[in-house]
């Protein structure tokens, strides 16, 4: 389940359709879940959902069952990437998007080191 965020400046709270997500990828046991809020610092979507599978298989499964639930509560998603390969699949849900990586593709792109100066919502370790 996710952890409450901390309220942006705006007071507002991560979407459902976030929050939906988060749990879809905990339930499958996504690792070293990371969000970025990346409200005012980017144009192109609100946050960044970043986590970690063991293997090309279970990124592909992490994120088949993320677009499910979110496609059955009518969240659909806008885009998808990688889903075939299972290294990095990236879905965007406009407000949202999620990057699915393989831990060596992971550590080769270090996506949290770009965005830097995004606070994080949520950090789980494991």
């Amino acid at each position: 389940m996710m952890q409450d965020a901390p309220e942006h400046e705006t007071g507002a709270q991560p979407p459902e359709a976030l929050r939906l997500a988060l749990n879809a990828i905990q339930d499958l046991k996504g690792n070293h879940l990371v969000v970025l809020d990346l409200r005012g610092l980017n144009d192109a979507t609100d946050y960044f959902v970043i986590a970690s599978g063991t293997s090309d298989a279970h990124v592909r499964g992490i994120a088949e069952s993320v677009m499910e639930k979110l496609d059955r509560r009518g969240h659909h998603t806008h885009h998808v990437e990688g889903l075939t390969g299972g290294r990095w699949v990236l879905l965007d849900f406009v407000d949202f998007v999620i990057h699915l990586f393989h831990p060596e593709t992971r550590s080769f792109y270090q996506l949290e080191r770009l965005w830097d100066d995004a606070p994080e919502l949520l950090i789980s370790s494991t």
